[in-house]
């Protein structure tokens, strides 16, 4: 019996608050997943990235403060995706309107699982994906 320990692999960016680090956000998984040998599900990754950096970026990063992505791949072949803020509030789904509202049902939908965690100050808005290198 291996009784070695695998570490999971992990990557995390910072970003400004602004409109432009949503696409950097993307570009920063993107490359992580594709260095791992992950492109099985990578437009569903990709997807639910934008969607939680842009809710960040919105409702969850005050002035002058940023975000953090973090990516980790466990041993157990689960990628988990966080988005770390600042900001008060607990996102939930919730009914779209004409204009805003599907994000985190797009994630509930493509997403294996997905919640919501602490952190001081604010909280860490995760997804993760079953995946094989």
């Amino acid at each position: 019996m291996d009784d070695v320990m695998q570490q999971p692999l992990l990557r995390e960016r910072l970003y400004r608050r602004e409109r432009r680090s949503v696409p950097a956000a993307r570009e920063f998984v993107r490359t992580t997943a594709v260095g791992w040998g992950l492109d099985a599900r990578l437009d569903d990754l990709l997807l639910c990235t934008s969607e939680l950096a842009t809710n960040a970026l919105v409702h969850g990063v005050p002035p002058g403060r940023g975000y953090r992505v973090r990516l980790w791949l466990h041993g157990d072949g689960i990628l988990r995706l966080e988005v770390h803020d600042s900001g008060d509030g607990r996102p939930a789904v919730r009914e779209p309107d004409e204009e805003s509202g599907r994000g985190l049902l797009l994630v509930t939908a493509l997403a294996d699982k997905w919640g919501v965690g602490g952190r001081a100050p604010g909280k860490v808005v995760w997804c993760e994906f079953g995946v094989t290198p």
